[in-house]
């Protein structure tokens, strides 16, 4: 493994990309260490400190983990990737109801610009909401559930909000751009790369956390980080398994040949139908979705009180939205991404066909119901990770900030990008004839057929 990670610095094509993710990434982090203007970051550290003893969470708590901690300053980057995702979502439902907007993306490269530039208004427009709500909430904390005294604000009132609302919409918008330039110049997703590495700006100060803890006894105990390492190595090797986890179907080709005989004997090949075919963009989805509705709802108390506890992150009801939600969002994507037609049209023209079932529309039935059936394994699978170390942290009343980092969230997101990521690298050294990561197993083993 060593080597390849060597190896990928001496090919100049691969060498330029991973310079590109890593300055990029890193003007990410800057923006999350410039606080905005008229704030009092001491004051706020505070008060999410104090906050995060609770052990119970909260929407704030996962937007600070997806920003890197930019939110804990209240940075320029406190909104991080988030609308963008949002956004994204917010397209990809209107494409059923809009066919304009289908049509638009089926017209090429000029019309998934087109479709790419209204996804950045709707961001605009998301960043535009979601800030005014931070800047109201950091005029009054317990907007937002945090709880504590303490003037965040210096000087607060319209200008503060206008000004506020401009700058972090202004630092959302970098981000999505430096998302952008990493997807098209560099390696893997560019959205979902600044949320890992977000994520695991977090560790440090997680594991500070859960020391401090551990050494003043009480809260913490041996058996508590016994129980957290084992989780910890469970959803890493349950994630890399849905993961890398195929259904392969067989394809047989019929190869003609000249002479007397006419048809000889054909070839074989196979199809992959990933279990976990969605990636950990389901994650994604359900949770940029389900924060939306916790952040307006604390505006308004008397509604709250009614609606809020479906949205209390970490609560049943709240766990019950979210495998709903990432169910849905599962079977979603692979409705959008996966096409049996477009499929079984390929392999009739090609001459390929499914042993036992017949070309044409018998073939893309076969396909349609094996990969229905596939993907809901894999979405129970990624449901069950996501839902249990959330479900283990409330039993325990671990604190928020060490149980979103240790729970199934970050993890499935951290392992799902970085694996994705190393398939991309691993493809680039295998055509420059470099060993890939992987000294055995199915890479090995099909290169040598």
């Amino acid at each position: 493994m060593l080597s390849a990670y060597a190896n990928s610095w001496k090919i100049p094509e691969l060498r330029s990309k991973l310079m590109v993710v890593a300055g990029l990434v890193a003007l990410a982090q800057v923006t999350g260490n410039i606080p905005c203007p008229g704030v009092n970051t001491e004051v706020l550290a505070e008060l999410f400190r104090r906050s995060n003893q609770g052990g119970t969470g909260g929407v704030l708590d996962m937007f600070n983990l997806f920003s890197g901690g930019a939110l804990e300053q209240f940075a320029v980057g406190a909104l991080g990737i988030m609308p963008y995702i949002s956004a994204s979502i917010i397209m990809q439902l209107m494409m059923p109801v809009i066919p304009a907007l289908e049509k638009m993306v089926r017209e090429g490269e000029s019309g998934r610009q087109k479709f790419n530039q209204l996804t950045r208004y709707v961001t605009i427009l998301i960043c535009l909401i979601q800030g005014t709500i931070f800047a109201s909430a950091m005029m009054r904390p317990d907007a937002l559930g945090i709880q504590g005294g303490g003037r965040i604000v210096m000087n607060p009132g319209p200008a503060f909000m206008v000004t506020t609302v401009i700058t972090l919409t202004a630092g959302a918008m970098f981000i999505m751009w430096l998302g952008e330039v990493i997807t098209e110049r560099g390696i893997g997703n560019g959205a979902s790369i600044i949320i890992t590495v977000n994520i695991v700006a977090r560790l440090p100060q997680a594991l500070a956390s859960l020391y401090k803890l551990w050494q003043a006894g009480g809260q913490i105990t041996v058996i508590h980080v016994m129980i957290m390492l084992a989780m910890f190595f469970l959803v890493c090797g349950a994630t890399v398994a849905i993961t890398q986890g195929q259904r392969k179907i067989p394809i047989r080709y019929a190869r003609r040949t000249s002479g007397r005989g006419g048809v000889a004997a054909g070839t074989t090949s196979y199809l992959p139908l990933r279990v976990n075919y969605s990636g950990v963009m389901p994650i994604i989805f359900a949770g940029a979705i389900l924060s939306l509705p916790g952040m307006v709802l604390r505006i308004f108390p008397s509604v709250n009180a009614y609606v809020g506890p479906w949205f209390g992150y970490g609560n049943y009801r709240y766990m019950f939205l979210y495998a709903g939600m990432i169910l849905l969002f599962s079977f979603f994507w692979v409705a959008n991404q996966f096409n049996p037609i477009q499929i079984a049209d390929d392999l009739q023209k090609r001459g390929g066909y499914v042993p036992g079932i017949r070309p044409g529309q018998p073939t893309a039935e076969f396909l349609d119901n094996t990969m229905t059936r596939v993907t809901f394994a894999g979405a129970l699978f990624l449901t069950f990770l996501a839902i249990f170390p959330m479900f283990l942290a409330r039993k325990f009343n671990i604190p928020s900030m060490i149980a979103q980092f240790f729970g199934g969230t970050s993890l499935l997101i951290i392992v799902g990008v970085m694996l994705d990521t190393m398939r991309q690298v691993e493809t680039h050294l295998l055509s420059r004839h470099y060993d890939g990561f992987l000294k055995k197993g199915h890479l090995r083993s099909r290169r040598g057929r």
